[in-house]
């Protein structure tokens, strides 16, 4: 097995155990009412696998999403900040040559 696929259901592992945890820790915690909610019905086990099933979906991606962002090899430079900064513009004085105006008034 290659180690992409190995780290792939690693991470698919993990993310369905965190899901299982935190639907747990909802419903013990009775967050929103969903704790009586779900244990109270005939069919809150469905509601229960529900949570497992499509909170496991998403924390198995962040997971996977995180190791693989974590492989990523060190870039060479500077880390962090802006980047390079952009120059700035400074004012300065040009001096304008202005014509002088006659004396007598215009028509």
């Amino acid at each position: 097995m290659s180690k992409l696929v190995r780290l792939y259901i690693e991470s698919v592992l993990l993310g369905f155990l965190i899901s299982a945890a935190f639907t747990v820790g909802l419903l013990w915690l009775d967050v929103a009412g969903l704790g009586h909610l779900v244990l109270g019905s005939s069919i809150g086990w469905v509601a229960a696998v529900m949570l497992v099933v499509f909170n496991g979906i998403v924390f198995a991606a962040v997971q996977f999403a995180f190791r693989i962002m974590g492989m990523a090899e060190a870039e060479d430079g500077p880390r962090g900040g802006r980047g390079v900064r952009e120059p700035v513009a400074v004012p300065v004085t040009v001096p304008a040559a202005v014509p002088l105006r006659s004396s007598q008034p215009r028509r």
